[in-house]
């Protein structure tokens, strides 16, 4: 476990207060309703400060950071519930093209020269990478069988599909609504082959945990807005003349919350170093940091309604935005029974299997894949729908 620098928490101080003056609850109101120009005003703001270069190389003009920083942008996104496709523009695509880019660059793929470069010289990624980093494109991308379908393709420039050893341009199909208004999500087509190979199964690999955690970070940083909101309105709300927040039943509730905050930060940290070293153990570093914060998420989540009570259901007091956005994030990037399996499969095996597991993960992944269909068409465990109206659509309840 490594503690965040002095510069990460500079970082985080200047993109909080960045946010708070940046009125991102009435922005992601505006995305819900189909008004895309505030919150791309928003990701301006945030390329502006680095955010959306992080994970871009310097050789594309991004800031070429650690996953670590990744993480604490992402964590930072998710207490302001800042709308759009957050992991994947944020850390899982730029990093799909940056291993894209230095795979072409070292011969180790098959790619497709999209009058973007000479994918010879392992240039081809370039431009899509300099625009994420500037700011003037978002991306998203489904990456079956964890992440099946694409988060608000319809608002993104770039979307991709990567499954099994290939990653292709694909084109948004039949839209669908999430849990969370500020969320869509969308079937895609595969379209135009632009890599593959053995580099790009393991770069998939990689990205699928780099995702994970970002959303992990984002469901961190939403517990906290909804642990922060808990104890404002715990001190205002009056109950036989005292505030709610001085009966032990309240505190003790937010004490729980608080702890279960407190435990996560550290999985969440420790998963991000795992990446960026290459441990052979980070897979399981990353489950348990989902599985953590997801938990204290949820758990939040539960605080936050009982401490608002009946307010805490409306879609007029902003807390709704943050509620809604655990609940679909809970479920993105992988399940919390599958995240679970990891770790007890990592945990249980003998040290000298440990490489096999993480290999045979990477594997399996591919499997289940192919397994599937290029429309990105989810596992029929995803398809569990949240209504009858949403089951006869074949909509996912996990988002």
């Amino acid at each position: 476990m490594t503690a965040r620098s002095a510069e990460q928490a500079q970082f985080a101080a200047s993109l909080h207060d960045m946010l708070a003056a940046a009125e991102v609850p009435a922005a992601a109101r505006a995305w819900a309703a189909g008004d895309r120009a505030p919150g791309l005003a928003v990701w301006r703001a945030l390329a502006a400060l680095g955010v959306t270069s992080l994970a871009v190389p310097e050789r594309a003009g991004g800031l070429g950071a650690s996953f670590a920083d990744v993480v604490v942008g992402c964590e930072e996104l998710g207490h302001h519930a800042v709308p759009g496709p957050v992991a994947e523009s944020v850390a899982a695509v730029p990093l799909l093209l940056a291993a894209l880019l230095a795979d072409a660059a070292a011969g180790d793929l098959a790619a497709v020269d999209l009058a973007a470069g000479d994918p010879a010289g392992g240039a081809w990624p370039i431009p899509w990478l300099a625009g994420l980093a500037a700011g003037e494109l978002i991306a998203t991308a489904a990456m079956p069988p964890w992440l099946p379908w694409a988060v608000d393709a319809d608002a993104a420039g770039l979307v991709l599909l990567a499954t099994g050893d290939t990653v292709r341009l694909a084109a948004p199909g039949a839209r669908y609504r999430s849990v969370d208004p500020g969320r869509s999500l969308s079937q895609v087509t595969g379209g135009q082959l632009l890599a593959r190979g053995p580099a790009v199964a393991a770069a998939i690999a990689r990205v699928l945990d780099a995702g994970a955690l970002a959303c992990a970070a984002q469901l961190l940083g939403a517990g906290r807005a909804l642990l922060e909101a808990s104890v404002r309105h715990a001190g205002q709300r009056t109950q036989f003349g005292r505030p709610i927040g001085a009966f032990q039943a309240v505190k003790h509730q937010l004490a729980d919350v608080a702890i279960g905050l407190e435990f996560a930060g550290p999985l969440l940290d420790a998963a991000a170093a795992a990446l960026d070293r290459d441990d052979e153990k980070a897979a399981r570093d990353v489950s348990a940091a989902k599985v953590a914060c997801t938990g204290a998420a949820r758990r939040a989540a539960r605080a936050a309604l009982q401490v608002h009570g009946a307010i805490g259901y409306t879609e007029e007091l902003d807390l709704h935005l943050w509620l809604l956005k655990v609940r679909a994030l809970a479920g993105a990037w992988g399940s919390q029974a599958e995240h679970r399996a990891r770790v007890m499969a990592a945990i249980s095996a003998p040290v000298d299997q440990l490489t096999a597991v993480g290999q045979s993960t990477a594997r399996g992944r591919a499997v289940a894949a192919d397994r599937g269909t290029t429309t990105g068409e989810p596992a029929a465990a995803d398809q569990a729908a949240t209504s009858g109206e949403a089951a006869a659509a074949g909509e996912p309840a996990w988002s």
